[in-house]
């Protein structure tokens, strides 16, 4: 017997000799995978690249993995309960192994050659998913069970569990609980039920196959199970646990829901952060505040979309998507497929057309909801024939629709759904904060997850008369006044820079004479403008509109300058009108205010050039670089740029002044609706109305609006033979946007300074008006180029001139020395 012992004695130390030496092979052969400590206390989470307004409202999200990552004081007690109920009951109480739970799993595996369980603990999960990968290797389980009983040395239990909350993957590219949670349910983990919680703690055991969208009824068993395991271990009572299971499977995708709709912003942001970080963005966790503000760009987005749509409209309508009668007999699945396949668009749905009467329609939605269409939402839709003609306005709902047809319908506040289309023609509209540079809104073009094209910042096209207020501003500063006569006449230039002879006219063929520049302006009036640059000299004036932000190389260095022939891009020309909008700075768009890291320290803030006309420059580079240094202000004394001063203040306001009138006697007419009388702005259409415009400010906030077809085809007439223009086209969007900018803000004038000089002055000449004059106008002049005084003696009456001026040239004496 004692030898029986003595023997077995030594087959017990030799067994523990092996399985020593083996256990330190497989260690050696595995010990470089495992993490050191400062590894291990260093674990940084893949977190995407969120994007937010400057109000704290999300644009949009970047990275393939949604996560949210939170602190185990942030864990639900349930949620805590149901993972270990689910995946690791002994959790509080194993060194990061269960030695009875892997016996069991081997176990399993020998005698059903398959493996049943993995005998995993929660805190080998957090070690295979973050060292190690998913091969199905013993050196991966080895390695696994290695680095789980470090951690568990070198970790707090609520830490480990902290990680694996974290990190583990969910399905439906959800890591961690509280995206899993956003992603299924559309709100915090803290404001889930229990039934919800334990529906998503049932998913770590296979994602797909508990998926709650995908599998229903495979999660449902899984739940209630988890549930089950809670109530026997005393996670939760009977009550609790009856009113989970009975609660239906309210899991839905939500996915990623911005707060805004902005994604040609965050494409913005997203591609120029890439050229300094590289495919890091989408992992490290960074937050970045943009400039937008949340209100103004929903206010933006409406205004295109309205813009957009009413233009479409006007042109009639080009037919139902694809014609198929046979389909109203098809099977439902059939109807069902058809319709799907139409491409989407916000809360758009696509429909077959069931039935029609005479002033009615009986359609099937995508969502199979069947309502019926009234007259009213689609007695618009005149026959399309091409971009200038219609045909008659239909009569019945036949003219427009048979069964059959698959059709795209519009949400509607007072009709419920309306006929619609997809629109072919696009616009675009960016607003600033004139005194900074801040991009505040900006619309790229009617649908970004169709088209990607920004055209506020991608596509250069002609401004046409939306540029001539830099042509004028050129001339005031050379000495002309807003009273300087150019004849509007018929005129050929041969100029060397053009390939023949060029006769410019004005729109619709009409000439006015000699014309006042501010006349001229809020007319539109093209053959001024041209006279006005051959008068300037094209070099002087190119060198002038430098001051605008423009480079003179990719300006034509031709007369057609004048008319708004250059290419430029919206964000150009909203620059440039900022220099009207701010008195007179050069500012620099912006969009991205800051970026911080995971951490919330912040790697990049801007430091915008920002007007100041109250401030004194302490120091600057160089004369011909102000914007730079010190400055003091009323908060004493701050390290900023400053905006250099780019257009003297009284000319400045001279052109504010001008294209004040545009929306009170021009082009810009419709803005009156404003009621607003600090409001200025000048409309622009190029050749053909290929393109259209509209851009306008007052004294803190520019907008310019563009629109057209990306292809360049004319934007054309509608209804009684009209003509598409600026006015009609672009300014309407802003109208609606600068209502919702502008609303309960007192008016903000561009400041007029002291040293202007208001004088009468004859409208036709443009001289200074003689005394008494009847049909005397009142112009804002520079002091020094304030028309000389005229009296009886030397000046010839105009007809209306009355025979009393004689009598009243004393007395109105006086009145005139005021000016």
């Amino acid at each position: 017997m004692a030898k029986v012992l003595k023997i077995l004695f030594f087959l017990g130390v030799l067994g523990a000799i092996s399985a020593a030496g083996i256990t330190y092979a497989i260690y050696y052969n595995v010990k470089d995978r495992i993490p050191t400590v400062e590894e291990l206390k260093d674990i940084e989470l893949r977190i995407p690249l969120r994007i937010y307004t400057a109000d704290n409202q999300l644009i949009g999200e970047f990275g393939e993995q949604r996560r949210s990552p939170i602190n185990y004081a942030d864990i639900p007690a349930n949620l805590e309960h149901a993972i270990l109920a689910a995946e690791d009951t002994n959790f509080y109480h194993h060194p990061g192994v269960d030695i009875l739970g892997l016996g069991r799993a081997a176990v399993q595996l020998i005698t059903t050659g398959q493996k049943q369980s993995g005998g995993s603990t929660i805190t080998m999960q957090v070690a295979r998913n973050y060292f190690l990968s998913f091969e199905q290797t013993f050196t991966r389980k080895f390695t696994e069970i290695f680095i789980a009983l470090k951690m568990e040395r070198e970790l707090s239990k609520h830490e480990i569990l902290e990680l694996y909350v974290n990190k583990i993957y969910l399905g439906k590219r959800a890591y961690g609980f509280e995206a899993a949670s956003q992603v299924y349910y559309g709100k915090s983990l803290s404001e889930l039920t229990l039934a919800q919680i334990a529906m998503i703690a049932g998913l770590p055991k296979a994602p797909s196959r508990y998926n709650p969208i995908v599998n229903p009824s495979r999660a449902l068993i899984r739940r209630n199970w988890i549930l089950q395991r809670m109530l026997s271990l005393g996670m939760i009572n009977k009550q609790a646990y009856e009113a989970a299971v009975e609660s239906p499977v309210t899991a839905e995708n939500h996915g990623v829901t911005p707060d805004i709709e902005a994604g040609y912003i965050a494409e913005m942001v997203r591609s120029e952060l890439y050229t300094t970080f590289g495919n890091d963005l989408y992992n490290n966790g960074m937050t970045v505040y943009t400039t937008i503000d949340s209100g103004r760009q929903k206010a933006a987005n409406d205004a295109v979309y309205n813009g957009v749509i009413s233009y479409d409209m006007r042109h009639g309508y080009r037919g139902s998507i694809e014609t198929r009668i046979d389909l109203v007999d098809a099977p439902l699945e059939e109807q069902q497929a058809a319709l799907e396949e139409v491409s989407r668009f916000k809360d758009w749905q696509a429909a077959l057309v069931i039935a029609t009467e005479e002033k009615t329609a009986d359609v099937r939605m995508v969502n199979g909801e069947r309502v019926t269409l009234s007259w009213e939402a689609v007695k618009w839709a005149k026959p399309y024939i091409d971009a200038d003609n219609q045909g008659p306005a239909p009569q019945t709902m036949a003219d427009v629709l048979v069964p059959g047809d698959v059709i795209r319908l519009r949400p509607d506040d007072s009709q419920g759904w309306l006929l619609a289309q997809k629109p072919d023609v696009q616009s675009a509209l960016i607003s600033l904060n004139s005194k900074n540079g801040a991009i505040q809104s900006l619309v790229g073009g009617f649908n970004f997850y169709e088209n990607k094209f920004n055209r506020i910042t991608q596509s250069k096209r002609q401004p046409g008369s939306n540029f001539k207020p830099f042509i004028y501003s050129s001339a005031l500063a050379r000495g002309y006044t807003a009273a300087s006569i150019i004849n509007d006449a018929p005129v050929v230039f041969n100029d060397t820079n053009l390939a023949t002879a060029w006769r410019p006219t004005n729109d619709g063929g009409k000439f006015y004479g000699p014309t006042r520049l501010r006349q001229a302006l809020y007319r539109s009036q093209n053959i001024v403008s041209v006279r006005l640059l051959d008068e300037l000299g094209i070099r002087p004036t190119l060198n002038f509109l430098k001051r605008f932000g423009f480079d003179p190389d990719e300006l034509p260095h031709n007369l057609s300058l004048s008319l708004g022939s250059a290419n430029l891009s919206p964000l150009q020309i909203a620059a440039g009108y900022a220099v009207f909008s701010n008195g007179g700075y050069q500012v620099q768009p912006y969009l991205i205010d800051r970026v911080v890291d995971r951490d919330g320290q912040t790697l990049f803030q801007a430091t915008p050039v920002t007007v100041c006309e109250t401030c004194t420059l302490l120091e600057r580079s160089s004369e011909d670089e102000p914007q730079m240094g010190l400055f003091n202000n009323a908060d004493g004394i701050n390290s900023l740029p400053v905006a250099p001063q780019v257009l003297d203040p009284e000319v400045n306001y001279i052109i504010y002044d001008m294209m004040r009138d545009v929306i009170k006697y021009g082009t810009g007419r419709r803005a009156l609706v404003l009621k607003r009388d600090d409001i200025a702005g000048k409309t622009g259409t190029t050749n053909d109305g290929r393109d259209a415009w509209f851009s306008g400010f007052n004294g803190h906030i520019v907008t310019s609006v563009w629109s057209g077809f990306d292809n360049s085809s004319p934007l054309g007439h509608y209804s009684g033979g009209r003509s598409e223009w600026g006015g009609s086209v672009s300014l309407p969007p802003w109208i609606e946007y600068m209502r919702y900018a502008l609303q309960d803000t007192p008016p903000d004038y561009v400041a007029k300074p002291s040293s202007l000089v208001t004088v009468r002055i004859d409208p036709k000449t443009g001289e200074r008006a003689l005394p008494g004059q009847n049909n005397a106008i009142f112009e804002i002049f520079r002091k020094d180029h304030v028309p000389p005084k005229r009296d009886l003696n030397s000046a010839s009456l105009d007809n209306d001139t009355t025979s009393e001026v004689q009598e009243e040239k004393q007395e109105n004496s006086a009145l005139e020395n005021l000016f």
